[in-house]
């Protein structure tokens, strides 16, 4: 039986196992935890959605009691695995006047497709291994705190800017978790290494970054080029986009700890054909045709042809704007 008592043995030999399995998908980080529900981090969670830092994603203020107790979503969770992929590939934004830039987690193939595909079959190696099981997989795309689980099995710790650093990649990594019912050996949380840092709050340009660990999303560069779905960015975010079409890594970029970053071994991560060389014109120019063609199975598609667009015209504006004050 899944859940009959295992002994020291069988949890440690499961345990390897699991891990290894992980590994050979090419999860770069993989971490257990016990599926205990998130008292604290609810706490936290309701605070910020009652400060409207959600913003429009109003997805996330429903339900925060099974958003933060996995036994809502599979009663019978006993382990919480939590696997980080990395994506980070060792190349430069062009220094060019006319390119717009594009957030690094996009300039490959969608991470969801490529996560899933491992986290599926390794549902199947699990569910032949032991019987009886019964498991959730998550990459982004249900209710579940992911940076918590990060957090809570000792992936990497929660960055002042919200994002889940490593001691040994920094904080390039995608998310994933697999809820199960199968007993596993649980890391401990590692220690914050942020220690009095300030970079990531100093060079955000919006001052989105409104404490050290809460973001305002309503002033965040990434939430207003992917999320926001209206005609118009807010003023006091669309005059300090600077390059930034789609997403931003200005709070990444600044981090001591991404001098650790290594290369990914994931091919999908490259850099698509033309991606770090799209000119704000063509951006502002482009069908919804070519959008769709250029950019099918990216995470860039989420933007839509018409977000895109404005994202576009928005930079271009400023841009002419900066110009016309320098003159």
């Amino acid at each position: 039986m899944v859940n009959s008592p295992a002994t020291l043995r069988e949890l440690q030999d499961r345990t390897c196992w699991v891990k290894n399995r992980l590994q050979t998908y090419g999860f770069t980080h993989v971490g257990i935890a016990p599926a205990e529900p998130l008292s604290r981090e609810r706490t936290h969670l309701l605070e910020w959605l009652e400060r409207g830092f959600h913003a429009g994603m109003n997805w996330m203020a429903r339900d925060p009691v099974k958003r933060s107790d996995v036994t809502r979503i599979l009663p019978d969770a006993r382990s919480v695995i939590c696997v980080g992929m990395n994506y980070y590939t060792p190349v430069k934004h062009r220094e060019n006047d006319d390119t717009v830039r594009v957030s690094r987690y996009a300039w490959g193939d969608d991470y969801h497709e490529i996560m899933l595909s491992g986290l599926e079959r390794f549902r199947a190696e699990l569910k032949e291994r032991f019987p009886g099981v019964s498991c959730k997989i998550y990459v982004d795309t249900g209710p579940v705190m992911e940076k918590a689980w990060a957090t809570k099995s000792g992936i990497g710790w929660q960055g002042k800017h919200t994002n889940i650093i490593t001691r040994d990649a920094g904080s390039w990594i995608f998310l994933g978790v697999i809820i199960s019912t199968v007993e596993f050996l649980h890391d401990n949380p590692v220690l914050d290494y942020c220690g009095t840092c300030r970079a990531c709050i100093d060079a955000c340009p919006t001052g989105a970054i409104v404490e050290p660990y809460v973001l305002d999303s309503n002033l965040c560069i990434s939430y207003q080029t992917i999320e926001n779905r209206g005609d118009t960015i807010p003023g006091e975010v669309a005059e300090k986009l600077g390059e930034w079409i789609f997403g931003c890594d200005i709070c990444q970029d600044v981090c001591p700890w991404n001098s650790f970053a290594k290369e990914t071994a994931v091919p999908g991560f490259a850099p698509r054909a033309g991606i770090l060389q799209l000119s704000v014109r063509e951006a502002m120019n482009m069908s919804d045709e070519d959008f769709r063609r250029k950019f099918r199975g990216s995470p860039v598609s989420r933007a839509r042809p018409k977000g895109f667009r404005r994202n576009a015209g928005t930079v271009f504006a400023s841009r002419s704007s900066y110009e016309n004050d320098n003159c």
